[in-house]
């Protein structure tokens, strides 16, 4: 199973945090954030990684390395420009040989069963599956709409016209889609998955949601990430819940 880490951010809102290290690297009890991700991509039966990089790139290179001290292959594709997640991905649809792929921001934090969500992806034959969060203020992070079959039926208000019963969601930045959807996606251009995904909505194609109940936090901002450092030293989420035991 094959997953990609989006890297390339500028991190601007954590400046002047940023300004001199990738916010992936950035500590959450001593461990830079990539790290916790990489280690639950392990403990979940993923190897083959992808790794974007733009901003002081040379330095998560460097701390992450080929990737075989967390038992996993990892490979860079470096963005002279940076792309975001739309160009970003295409830029790196080589290296995915036609396989689903799943995609973690690189400055998130959860608890979630990757293997399951992949499976699940999989097994309903998914154009993509996006991770989704019940949230008091999903409107606030960008509206996603879901209905009973956990059908994504709008993204931020576009989508399908037609109104049903829907349930409010916010995206939690965690997705698995298949190759194909990056057909249209213009190569070296900057430009948002979420546009070819709605784009897939209103196409007809099945584009699912997938709910997440545990632990997770986007750590954008410097109260955020204060929060996340509280959370690990109170035991809320942590290092050995992603590794599997010897």
């Amino acid at each position: 199973m094959k997953a990609m880490i989006l890297a390339a951010g500028l991190g601007t809102r954590l400046r002047p945090l940023t300004n001199t290290i990738p916010k992936p690297l950035l500590p959450i009890a001593g461990t830079p954030l990539i790290v916790w991700n990489l280690l639950l991509l392990k403990r979940y039966g993923f190897h083959d990684v992808v790794i974007n990089l733009h901003h002081l790139g040379p330095m998560i290179e460097q701390a992450v390395g080929n990737g075989s001290r967390y038992g996993l292959r990892i490979i860079y594709s470096r963005e002279p420009a940076i792309l975001g997640t739309g160009g970003g991905l295409k830029q790196a649809e080589l290296y995915f040989s036609g396989e689903s792929v799943l995609v973690l921001n690189g400055d998130t934090l959860v608890e979630l069963d990757l293997g399951a969500l992949y499976e699940c992806h999989q097994q309903r034959e998914a154009m993509a599956t996006l991770v989704l969060r019940k949230d008091p203020e999903a409107l606030q992070w960008g509206l996603v709409e879901m209905d009973s079959d956990n059908r994504i039926v709008r993204i931020t208000g576009r989508g399908r016209t037609d109104q049903v019963p829907t349930l409010p969601r916010m995206f939690a930045g965690i997705h698995v889609l298949r190759p194909r959807i990056l057909r249209d996606v213009p190569k070296g251009v900057a430009s948002s998955i979420i546009d070819h995904y709605v784009a897939a909505i209103q196409r007809g194609e099945t584009v699912f949601g997938y709910d997440c109940e545990g632990y997770w936090s986007d750590v954008g901002t410097p109260e955020r990430y204060a929060q996340a450092e509280q959370d690990a030293t109170a035991g809320r989420i942590t290092l050995a819940a992603r590794q599997r035991p010897a």
